[in-house]
């Protein structure tokens, strides 16, 4: 059976729940003006920086939400997940502060900076060759439910959801007034937890779901009418938002609800953005991490006069993907 839909204002008690739940355990990272950004449009633009968060991505704060509203029964049974690499990093962490075992599905595809990451603190790793994300998923688990353990989604569920949508609660006091927020989609977990929030405080707050045109699953979904689709995607350099979508992810209805345009960004703009980060903010981060930059650059002559947020998601990028962005100059 399907779960049942969450309504933005399922999201904002999640989000003060999570709040509580998560204090102490992960950062609440800065929300930096951008003078690049503001000057090129005429706008205040702040980049909200989740690299800077505790495993080095916003993936940290779902998780630890997750793992600790599970009940001591729960946690000794063992955990479960399935991940591109940064919520593994975030179970890791989480269960790491609880005392929990928990075994990681992920494909030999990963980028190399994260699975260094992950073999180097030790990770129990179930390492599938090849392989789709959304499959991975589903893979996991079942392995989960076969061996009694907890599973948990890296976006397909309600507390991971909740963890994510503190960012919001941060912004709202860093920024108060805010117009527009740009927010990198691949499950739909970030989308759902910030835009459920920011919709439930104010429904005049845009919400942009940036995607890599390379694997625009959940956007082009969501433009043909129905459900989730299985659509054919490439690699791209924003790694950590490819794949398919895991079927009747509670994620796909927020996003439907509370996304109110979608931006598709190319290889090059994706490498164009990263490349910006490095030069105006000394900044470097993933593919992913630069998505927002990238729509906010591409829509930019729309935000004049307007307060923005770019939520810069995650840091990890492989020496060798970087090697590929410095090439394309």
């Amino acid at each position: 059976m399907p779960p049942l839909p969450l309504t933005p204002t399922d999201v904002r008690h999640e989000v003060e729940l999570a709040s509580v739940r998560i204090a102490g355990h992960v950062r609440e990272t800065p929300c930096e003006p951008s003078p690049a950004l503001s000057v090129e449009s005429d706008a205040r633009v702040n980049l909200k920086l989740e690299n800077e968060q505790v495993t080095a991505s916003f993936k940290a704060r779902g998780a630890v939400n997750k793992v600790m509203a599970l009940s001591g029964e729960d946690l000794e049974r063992g955990l479960v997940t399935a991940s591109v690499g940064n919520h593994a990093l975030g179970m890791l962490y989480a269960a790491e502060l609880v005392g929990a075992g928990c075994e990681i599905w992920i494909s030999d595809q990963v980028s190399s900076a994260k699975m260094a990451a992950l073999k180097g603190r030790g990770a129990s790793l179930k390492i599938v060759e090849g392989g789709d994300p959304g499959g991975i998923e589903v893979l996991a688990r079942r392995a989960a439910q076969e061996s009694g353990r907890v599973y948990v989604s890296p976006y397909n569920d309600p507390q991971v959801i909740g963890g994510q949508g503190t960012i919001a609660a941060e912004l709202v006091r860093q920024v108060g007034e805010i117009d527009v927020v740009f927010v990198p989609v691949g499950g739909g977990g970030l989308a759902a937890g910030i835009g459920g929030y920011l919709k439930e405080i104010d429904p005049g707050i845009t919400i942009v779901g940036c995607q890599a045109a390379n694997s625009p699953v959940v956007s082009a979904s969501l433009a043909a009418g129905g459900g989730l689709l299985e659509l054919p995607w490439q690699a791209s350099l924003a790694d950590g938002v490819v794949g398919l979508v895991e079927p009747d992810a509670i994620t796909y209805e927020l996003c439907r609800t509370c996304v109110d345009e979608w931006v598709l960004l190319s290889e090059a703009e994706i490498a164009a953005a990263l490349r910006l980060l490095m030069v105006e903010h000394s900044i470097l981060v993933e593919g992913a991490g630069a998505l927002s930059v990238a729509a906010y650059h591409q829509t930019r002559r729309r935000w004049a006069g307007a307060s923005a947020v770019c939520l810069v998601s995650g840091a990890r990028i492989s020496l060798i993907t970087l090697a590929e962005v410095l090439r394309a100059e």
